[in-house]
């Protein structure tokens, strides 16, 4: 009878390479989530600007640059009750159904006359600057599915008081495409109510290096885990984007962990890439 030989279990990669969690989790925040690239230090800059002079702001990037992730650890540092975060993700919906889910996340009975409903809102928003003395922070993320007609309404509901002052630090978040829309002249309005904007961009080789690093030793490893052509390779194969990195990276160090290896080559990782391009293949097919 032969022996029997049993590979390493999937989910038993993390102790092998001494990791308390995946490295590049989605839910990164404090000392997990990287925050020194150019693009992030900027952001920052423009959102403590917002905070001491309540205004429009408007983030955008492509898939997976990590705009959301960015936006959501700046406001995790607010202290509360001097500010107050809120955060708006269902943009597809009717402009209505958008000022009423906002009024709800202020603790607002939502009007269904819209008049009354921005009425409510702003009434809401001043009494908290004014009498509390908390800023307001309203995200409206995925903001390139926000309809023509909202943006236009919302050049109106961002007017306050004959224009004299701004009720709260507001940040539409989305895709580039947000961007190109806000520049027509239908929204110019809008658009030039824009305080502070900033364009998030894929990695360079650097930096990318950097968050590799950051998040290998976040996730509780004191050893390079990567060979630098494996970075190398991790770097051209996700060109810069963290959230295709965090794929890649996840499936390499299962692989690795399968075939026994404690250090992830450049075969390991370009298997990985193959293996999550068979994937990708196969349910575009299905």
């Amino acid at each position: 009878m032969k022996p029997t030989t049993t590979r390493p279990k999937t989910d038993s990669y993390r102790q092998r390479f001494g990791l308390t969690h995946h490295p590049l989790p989605r839910d990164a925040a404090g000392t997990s989530f990287f925050s020194q690239t150019p693009g992030h230090v900027l952001l920052e800059s423009q959102f403590n600007e917002l905070l001491e002079e309540p205004g429009l702001g408007l983030l955008t990037g492509d898939a997976g640059v990590g705009k959301t992730a960015a936006i959501r650890n700046l406001c995790a540092q607010l202290a509360s009750p001097d500010f107050q975060v809120v955060y708006l993700c269902d943009t597809s919906a009717s402009p209505c159904d958008v000022y009423r889910t906002l009024a709800l996340e202020l603790g607002l009975t939502p009007s269904h006359r819209k008049s009354q409903l921005w009425w409510d809102i702003k009434a809401n928003l001043a009494r908290l600057l004014d009498e509390q003395h908390t800023v307001p922070v309203i995200v409206i993320d995925e903001g390139q599915h926000l309809s023509d007609r909202f943006l236009t309404d919302l050049a109106g509901f961002l007017n306050f008081a004959f224009d004299r002052r701004s009720l709260a630090a507001v940040w539409l978040v989305g895709l580039p495409v947000l961007a190109r829309r806000l520049r027509l002249q239908l929204h110019a309005p809008l658009n030039s109510r824009i305080a502070a904007q900033v364009h998030l961009l894929p990695l360079e080789r650097d930096a990318f290096k950097a968050l590799i690093g950051h998040a290998i030793e976040a996730a509780g490893s004191r050893e390079k885990l990567l060979t630098d052509p494996a970075i190398e390779l991790l770097f051209r194969a996700c060109r810069g984007v963290p959230r295709v990195a965090s794929r890649v990276l996840r499936a390499a160090l299962k692989r690795a962990h399968l075939q026994n290896q404690n250090v992830i080559d450049d075969h390991v990782l370009k298997a990985a890439i193959e293996e999550l391009l068979v994937v990708a293949t196969d349910e575009v097919k299905s």
